[in-house]
């Protein structure tokens, strides 16, 4: 995430230190001394981005440096169609931005707040008519300062929040009104990335100013900076699609076109589009505090508003806190269905990284590989190295150790099942030192070792990284900001939950396929026909394992390519709706067999064997339902 640094003036060339503006010397000193020209920026992406779009098979890429209060470096790199191979240009390229779009409703309230339209502390309901946000905690209103530092409570479910085709959008309100989460923690207590409260955001910003969201962002946000080449509106204007890039994953040997870019939540993130130049002049603008973004709007985007605790980087306004080598560097990334980019700001050395891509990437990997581009770029010109533990503080650290879960963890989508493999794991590993495992975003780092160094907060051994712990079993980290993770009771964990439903499938799935060749054997032998009454207890065992298969078989289907995957969640994939309906119809001959059991012991059907047998049927049915209900799977006729 960070930036290095450079810029050119006049001749090219330009030392860091004058690069940054006045005040720029911090606590942590002047950045290093380095003649730079936009060349040396240059090569290294050159050497960095073509090795990255080649290993990870993302067909597309761009990369804009500002430092010294102008652009340094916008470079294309790829193509942003694989059909036609047109480049990628940084002018006239467009990229769908994704959560970047976050930061321009941002913008827009604060500006409506400083004309008294809004009001940071205020209940929303107060702005809302067509409808309000239920009173989940009486006197605990979401406000407009938790929706934009994500703690106003919602509950996560993003599941056909997207559109194929942007004609089939529908209004911002409308959506908002009929897609309303629970509230599921009192506002202003838990970080948890919100992208129902952001779009609430943005309505709010439609109400007060009386003009559709797009078209408020467009007047007095992008045009006063000459973004010419960015909007929000949807569909997009014929200028902008011509140009457009078009997003892809890794598909055979190819690639496949990726669908659901669009949708009603523009100010989170569906359907916005910029070139690559455009969010350079945007970084630019919060760089210097523009006035033309609003008078201060800039500065109070990027102070801190929220932190989950306060020895742990927090949230701005939608900025997140991710400082690295001792620098301050505020962060957002964006990611909808192939296209992913990332943004670091250095305020105080005026520095500023863009990086985006047109493709998802071997195994989703395109959002790290931006960040591991800005990480390389601050390690060089920006160095500072690991940090060695201070003040490290032996001490039984056992309290800690568990199975965490992220917060934003649906309570009602089925996206909660991707919980069942992965929560984060800590463990204490003797006197003030944990492990984690699952924590970091680094594709290659999946574990990491702490050391203990104030009272519930460690350091990472050999790197930066910082964790807490509060009493409320709650841990932040300082990778990510906008999310925090809870501890779970052991009759929560994924520990237990997991082999329930690996045991209760394998049993389940021998049932569909082994019923029926018991039978032809039992008939080839010529052994007695059974009572009716102990083949229904049969057929209805046969019936529950052919469902719970064909869930299995539907949902491997669906895990076989992640890339794909998101899309469908976002578009909301007849799949997903199938698939829990099936599981909720094997409730019904899942019951039988619990009947069927007891009948089975009651009468004698069969002998030991035949009654164990489908005594183990029974419970593999209640093990593998009881995951299911667990982690969202079945879709409750209530």
């Amino acid at each position: 995430m960070f930036k290095k640094i450079v810029a050119l003036l006049f001749a090219g060339v330009l030392t860091l230190g004058s690069a940054a503006p006045a005040g720029a010397e911090t606590d942590h000193g002047r950045a290093r001394q380095h003649a730079l020209t936009a060349r040396e920026v240059g090569a290294m992406m050159d050497e960095i981005v073509p090795g990255l779009l080649a290993k990870d098979r993302i067909p597309g890429a761009a990369v804009v440096v500002v430092a010294g209060g102008r652009q340094v470096l916008a470079r294309g790199y790829g193509v942003a169609d694989v059909a036609t191979r047109r480049p990628v240009d940084t002018e006239h390229t467009g990229f769908f931005m994704g959560s970047m779009a976050k930061l321009f409703t941002a913008t827009a309230a604060l500006q409506l707040v400083d004309q008294g339209r809004l009001d940071l502390h205020a209940d929303v309901n107060r702005y809302l008519t067509d409808f309000k946000i239920r009173d989940t905690y009486p006197g605990r209103p979401v406000t407009l300062e938790n929706l934009l530092t994500h703690t106003a409570g919602f509950d996560d479910d993003i599941v056909g929040a997207a559109r194929a085709n942007p004609a089939d959008v529908e209004p911002l309100g409308e959506s908002l009104a009929k897609r309303q989460p629970a509230r599921v923690r009192p506002p202003g207590t838990v970080v948890a990335y919100d992208n129902y409260g952001t779009a609430l955001a943005g309505y709010l910003v439609e109400v007060a100013s009386g003009e559709p969201f797009a078209r408020y962002v467009d007047e007095h946000v992008l045009r006063p900076l000459g973004m010419s080449t960015t909007t929000f509106a949807q569909p997009h204007a014929a200028a902008i699609d011509a140009t457009l890039a078009r997003g892809y994953r890794p598909a055979g040997s190819g690639y496949a076109v990726e669908k659901g870019q669009y949708g009603p939540w523009s100010p989170t993130g569906a359907g916005p589009v910029s070139t690559p130049a455009d969010m350079g002049r945007f970084m630019l603008a919060q760089l210097t505090n523009d006035s033309r973004l609003g008078r201060d709007v800039a500065r109070r985007m990027q102070q801190r508003h929220f932190a989950q605790d306060p020895r742990i980087p927090g949230m701005g306004y939608q900025f997140e806190e991710r400082p690295r080598n001792g620098r301050r560097v505020l962060f957002k990334d964006g990611d909808v269905p192939g296209f992913h980019d990332q943004m670091a700001l250095l305020p105080d050395e005026g520095i500023g990284v863009y990086v985006a891509f047109n493709g998802d990437g071997t195994d989703a990997v395109a959002g790290w590989d931006g960040l591991s581009v800005i990480e390389r770029l601050i390690d060089r010109y920006l160095p500072g190295g690991t940090t060695a533990p201070q003040d490290a503080r032996a001490g039984d650290v056992s309290r800690y150790a568990g199975t965490y879960r992220s917060v934003r963890t649906s309570h009602h989508a089925l996206t909660k099942v991707s919980t069942l493999v992965s929560s984060v794991t800590v463990r204490a590993d003797g006197a003030g030192a944990l492990t984690t495992t699952g924590l970091t975003p680094d594709p290659d780092r999946e574990t990491q070792h702490w050391a203990q160094a104030g009272p519930g907060l460690f350091r990472e051994r050999g790197g930066q990284d910082l964790i807490a712990f509060d009493g409320r079993g709650i841990l932040s980290a300082s990778a990510t900001p906008a999310e925090a993770y809870e501890k779970l009771e052991w009759a929560d964990s994924p520990a237990l939950y997991l082999p329930m439903f690996g045991a209760g499938a394998l049993v389940l799935v021998l049932c569909f396929l082994g019923v029926p060749v018991a039978a032809l054997v039992r008939r080839l032998r010529g052994r007695p026909v059974r009572s009716r009454a102990s083949r229904a207890a049969w057929l209805t065992a046969w019936v529950t394992g052919a469902l719970a298969t064909a869930f299995l078989a539907g949902f491997a289907s669906l895990m076989t390519d992640g890339n794909a995957l998101t899309e469908k969640i976002m578009l909301g994939s007849s799949s997903l709706t199938v698939l829990p309906v099936v599981m909720a119809v094997a409730f019904v001959p899942a019951a039988g067999v619990l009947a069927g059991t007891a009948a089975a012991w009651w009468r004698g059907w069969w002998g030991w064997s035949g009654r164990l047998a489908y005594t183990a049927i029974g419970l593999a049915g209640v093990a593998f339902l009881k995951v299911a209900l667990t982690y969202n799977l079945v879709a409750l006729p209530f």
